[in-house]
Protein backbone atom coordinates (compact mmCIF):
# COMPACT_ATOMS: atom_id res chain seq x y z
CA UNK A 1 0.00 0.00 0.00
CA UNK A 2 1.35 3.42 -0.88
CA UNK A 3 1.15 6.56 1.17
CA UNK A 4 1.82 10.01 0.20
CA UNK A 5 3.55 12.16 3.45
CA UNK A 6 3.72 15.65 3.06
CA UNK A 7 6.67 17.64 4.05
CA UNK A 8 9.25 15.38 3.49
CA UNK A 9 12.15 17.10 2.14
CA UNK A 10 15.00 15.76 3.59
CA UNK A 11 17.19 12.26 4.66
CA UNK A 12 16.56 13.20 8.13
CA UNK A 13 12.65 13.63 7.17
CA UNK A 14 12.54 9.81 5.92
CA UNK A 15 14.36 8.74 9.08
CA UNK A 16 11.76 10.65 11.11
CA UNK A 17 9.01 8.96 8.97
CA UNK A 18 10.38 5.54 8.77
CA UNK A 19 10.62 5.70 12.70
CA UNK A 20 7.17 6.72 12.88
CA UNK A 21 5.95 4.20 10.46
CA UNK A 22 7.62 1.21 13.16
CA UNK A 23 6.52 3.07 15.85
CA UNK A 24 3.02 2.48 14.56
CA UNK A 25 3.45 -1.09 14.07
CA UNK A 26 3.87 -1.25 10.27
CA UNK A 27 5.62 -2.84 7.63
CA UNK A 28 7.84 -0.95 5.70
CA UNK A 29 8.41 -1.98 2.37
CA UNK A 30 10.21 1.10 0.83
CA UNK A 31 10.30 5.24 1.72
CA UNK A 32 11.21 7.49 -0.18
CA UNK A 33 10.75 11.54 -0.28
CA UNK A 34 6.79 12.32 -0.15
CA UNK A 35 6.42 8.23 -0.44
CA UNK A 36 5.99 5.18 1.89
CA UNK A 37 5.01 1.93 0.62
CA UNK A 38 3.63 -0.51 3.32
CA UNK A 39 3.43 -4.57 3.30
CA UNK A 40 0.26 -4.48 3.65
CA UNK A 41 -2.56 -2.35 4.13
CA UNK A 42 -3.07 -0.37 8.16
CA UNK A 43 -6.03 -1.41 10.28
CA UNK A 44 -7.71 1.99 10.86
CA UNK A 45 -6.11 2.38 14.07
CA UNK A 46 -2.83 1.94 12.69
CA UNK A 47 -3.59 4.67 10.58
CA UNK A 48 -5.08 7.08 13.28
CA UNK A 49 -1.78 6.41 14.83
CA UNK A 50 0.55 7.07 11.60
CA UNK A 51 -1.36 10.22 10.96
CA UNK A 52 -1.19 11.77 14.64
CA UNK A 53 2.71 10.82 14.75
CA UNK A 54 3.20 12.35 11.47
CA UNK A 55 1.99 15.59 12.57
CA UNK A 56 3.33 15.47 16.17
CA UNK A 57 6.35 16.59 13.82
CA UNK A 58 5.17 18.35 11.04
CA UNK A 59 4.13 16.06 8.50
CA UNK A 60 0.86 15.31 7.19
CA UNK A 61 -0.58 12.19 6.03
CA UNK A 62 -2.54 12.99 1.97
CA UNK A 63 -6.00 11.09 1.73
CA UNK A 64 -7.00 13.46 -0.76
CA UNK A 65 -6.00 12.03 -4.67
CA UNK A 66 -4.99 15.53 -6.21
CA UNK A 67 -3.17 16.67 -3.17
CA UNK A 68 -1.09 13.60 -2.61
CA UNK A 69 -0.59 13.80 -6.76
CA UNK A 70 0.67 17.18 -6.19
CA UNK A 71 2.86 16.03 -2.71
CA UNK A 72 4.47 14.10 -5.28
CA UNK A 73 5.21 16.29 -7.79
CA UNK A 74 6.77 18.77 -5.23
CA UNK A 75 8.81 15.79 -3.76
CA UNK A 76 9.98 15.15 -7.25
CA UNK A 77 10.94 18.25 -7.73
CA UNK A 78 13.26 18.50 -3.97
CA UNK A 79 14.63 15.12 -4.64
CA UNK A 80 16.05 16.94 -8.21
CA UNK A 81 17.41 20.16 -7.01
CA UNK A 82 18.45 19.57 -3.56
CA UNK A 83 19.62 15.44 -3.28
CA UNK A 84 22.00 16.00 -6.08
CA UNK A 85 25.80 16.67 -6.01
CA UNK A 86 26.21 16.95 -9.56
CA UNK A 87 25.12 19.44 -11.91
CA UNK A 88 21.91 19.75 -13.08
CA UNK A 89 20.50 16.98 -15.02
CA UNK A 90 19.85 17.93 -18.58
CA UNK A 91 16.20 16.54 -18.90
CA UNK A 92 12.75 18.53 -19.44
CA UNK A 93 10.83 18.84 -16.20
CA UNK A 94 7.98 18.05 -17.88
CA UNK A 95 9.41 14.25 -19.16
CA UNK A 96 10.63 14.12 -15.54
CA UNK A 97 7.10 14.55 -13.91
CA UNK A 98 5.25 12.95 -16.68
CA UNK A 99 7.54 9.78 -16.01
CA UNK A 100 7.74 9.82 -12.92
CA UNK A 101 3.97 10.04 -11.85
CA UNK A 102 2.91 8.43 -14.99
CA UNK A 103 0.36 11.32 -16.36
CA UNK A 104 0.45 13.87 -18.80
CA UNK A 105 2.47 16.95 -18.19
CA UNK A 106 -0.36 18.94 -19.05
CA UNK A 107 -2.84 17.78 -16.85
CA UNK A 108 0.22 17.77 -13.82
CA UNK A 109 0.25 21.40 -14.79
CA UNK A 110 -2.93 22.64 -14.42
CA UNK A 111 -3.77 20.78 -11.08
CA UNK A 112 -0.52 21.92 -9.12
CA UNK A 113 -1.35 25.45 -10.75
CA UNK A 114 -5.33 25.17 -9.67
CA UNK A 115 -4.12 24.42 -6.32
CA UNK A 116 -0.91 25.64 -5.22
CA UNK A 117 -1.59 29.14 -7.57
CA UNK A 118 1.70 29.00 -8.52
CA UNK A 119 2.87 26.97 -12.28
CA UNK A 120 5.26 24.35 -11.76
CA UNK A 121 8.13 26.19 -13.26
CA UNK A 122 7.74 28.39 -10.60
CA UNK A 123 7.76 26.26 -7.68
CA UNK A 124 11.07 24.49 -9.49
CA UNK A 125 12.66 27.87 -9.40
CA UNK A 126 12.34 28.61 -6.42
CA UNK A 127 13.77 25.64 -5.05
CA UNK A 128 16.84 26.08 -7.19
CA UNK A 129 17.40 29.28 -6.12
CA UNK A 130 16.73 27.85 -2.17
CA UNK A 131 19.76 25.60 -3.20
CA UNK A 132 21.86 28.47 -4.76
CA UNK A 133 21.18 30.09 -0.91
CA UNK A 134 22.01 27.12 0.26
CA UNK A 135 25.69 27.11 -1.75
CA UNK A 136 26.51 30.61 -1.25
CA UNK A 137 26.35 29.92 2.32
CA UNK A 138 28.19 27.00 2.17
CA UNK A 139 31.15 28.92 0.82
CA UNK A 140 32.93 26.45 -0.93
CA UNK A 141 31.96 27.20 -4.37
CA UNK A 142 32.58 30.31 -7.37
CA UNK A 143 29.25 31.77 -8.51
CA UNK A 144 29.89 30.18 -11.79
CA UNK A 145 30.19 26.42 -10.48
CA UNK A 146 26.67 27.45 -7.80
CA UNK A 147 24.85 28.53 -11.60
CA UNK A 148 26.46 25.35 -13.43
CA UNK A 149 25.34 23.08 -10.51
CA UNK A 150 21.76 24.43 -10.11
CA UNK A 151 21.26 24.80 -13.98
CA UNK A 152 21.11 28.10 -15.15
CA UNK A 153 23.04 29.06 -18.38
CA UNK A 154 25.18 31.74 -17.11
CA UNK A 155 26.11 33.64 -13.85
CA UNK A 156 24.13 36.74 -14.89
CA UNK A 157 21.26 34.35 -16.01
CA UNK A 158 21.15 33.49 -12.37
CA UNK A 159 21.74 36.91 -11.06
CA UNK A 160 19.15 38.17 -12.66
CA UNK A 161 16.67 35.81 -11.21
CA UNK A 162 18.22 35.99 -7.96
CA UNK A 163 17.55 39.54 -7.61
CA UNK A 164 13.78 39.49 -9.62
CA UNK A 165 12.78 37.02 -6.87
CA UNK A 166 14.75 37.97 -3.93
CA UNK A 167 15.54 42.03 -4.83
CA UNK A 168 18.68 41.31 -4.16
CA UNK A 169 22.09 40.14 -6.04
CA UNK A 170 23.77 36.77 -5.20
CA UNK A 171 26.33 38.61 -3.62
CA UNK A 172 24.42 40.98 -1.38
CA UNK A 173 22.58 37.96 -0.18
CA UNK A 174 25.83 36.67 1.21
CA UNK A 175 26.86 40.42 2.84
CA UNK A 176 24.01 40.33 4.63
CA UNK A 177 23.84 36.80 6.22
CA UNK A 178 20.41 36.27 5.23
CA UNK A 179 18.92 32.92 6.07
CA UNK A 180 17.51 30.69 3.94
CA UNK A 181 13.93 29.48 3.58
CA UNK A 182 12.47 25.94 4.68
CA UNK A 183 12.29 23.67 1.71
CA UNK A 184 8.62 22.55 3.17
CA UNK A 185 8.10 26.55 3.36
CA UNK A 186 9.07 27.39 -0.42
CA UNK A 187 6.15 27.88 -2.92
Amino acid sequence: MHLTIRNMVCARCVAAVEQIVKDAGLALRNIELGEVELEAAPTPAQLEQLRQGLEAVGFELVDDRDAATIARIKAAIVKLVHHSDEAAPKVKLSELLSNALHREYSSLSSLFTQVEGITIEQFFLLQRLERVKELIRYDELTMSEIAFRTGFSSVAHLSAQFKKLTGMTPSAFKAMGKGRTALDRVG
